[in-house]
């Protein structure tokens, strides 16, 4: 039992981290929350999360399956920058019409936001070369083991840490839009330069070939 706690807390501890630095997933997951309601950011959360905890599932599992998808991770790795490139846009017109009110373009639509999470998730392949390098040191570490109780403990405890680092940016976000007046208009400049930034950083990667495919070879 102890064994298993302590894969749980390492799982959620390098979750909640790795959800903590600025990224499309939990950026979007705040804009959510600012700009519709909170709940629509948590199940937006629950449905990337999900995604995540499959992913993490298929790298322990199929990871030499993973490896040779390479053309298919090379295009999400493309649609993803199309996708961040549409969101920076999109808050830069929304902060451009000044009323602070107005909606991401990408988040303009009617689907549910737990599938809208699943969805862009689903097309980042980042996190596949991030959860394949912690599994690979944490195996050699002996901390992780292969089986069945090991895997789930594993992936219960990246849920809840993606989770909770995604709600400090859904309530911290929320916090800061009630404490600072026209903060929203602000936020949107600010949302915007994020996403425009990671879309500079992963062109970058893409076309220096350090991206998602890559980072396979180094293990």
């Amino acid at each position: 039992m102890k064994k298993l706690s302590i894969v749980f807390f390492t799982g959620m501890l390098i979750s909640f981290l790795g959800s903590l630095p600025l990224g499309t997933l939990n950026v979007a997951a705040m804009q959510i929350g600012i700009q519709e309601s909170i709940r629509n950011a948590m199940w937006f959360s629950f449905g990337s999360l999900l995604v995540e905890m499959i992913y993490v599932r298929i790298s322990l599992v199929g990871i030499d399956w993973v490896r040779k998808q390479e053309k298919l991770m090379k295009a999400m790795e493309w649609v993803t920058l199309a996708i961040i490139l549409a969101l920076a846009i999109g808050s830069f017109i929304s902060a451009s019409k000044g009323n602070g009110h107005a909606k991401n373009i990408l988040l303009e639509n009617n689907m549910h936001r737990f599938l809208l999470g699943m969805f862009m998730c689903a097309i980042n392949p980042v996190q596949v070369p991030f959860w394949f390098g912690w599994s690979t040191v944490l195996f050699e570490k002996k901390v992780l083991e292969s089986n069945n109780n090991n895997y789930n403990c594993y992936i219960i405890g990246i849920g809840i840490g993606t989770l909770a680092g995604n709600c400090v940016f859904i309530f911290g976000g929320k916090w800061m839009v009630e404490k600072i007046a026209n903060s929203q208009q602000y936020l949107n400049w600010v949302i915007g330069g994020i996403f425009a930034l990671t879309a500079i950083i992963q062109l970058v990667k893409i076309l220096r070939k350090k991206d998602s495919v890559s980072k396979f070879h180094h293990h």
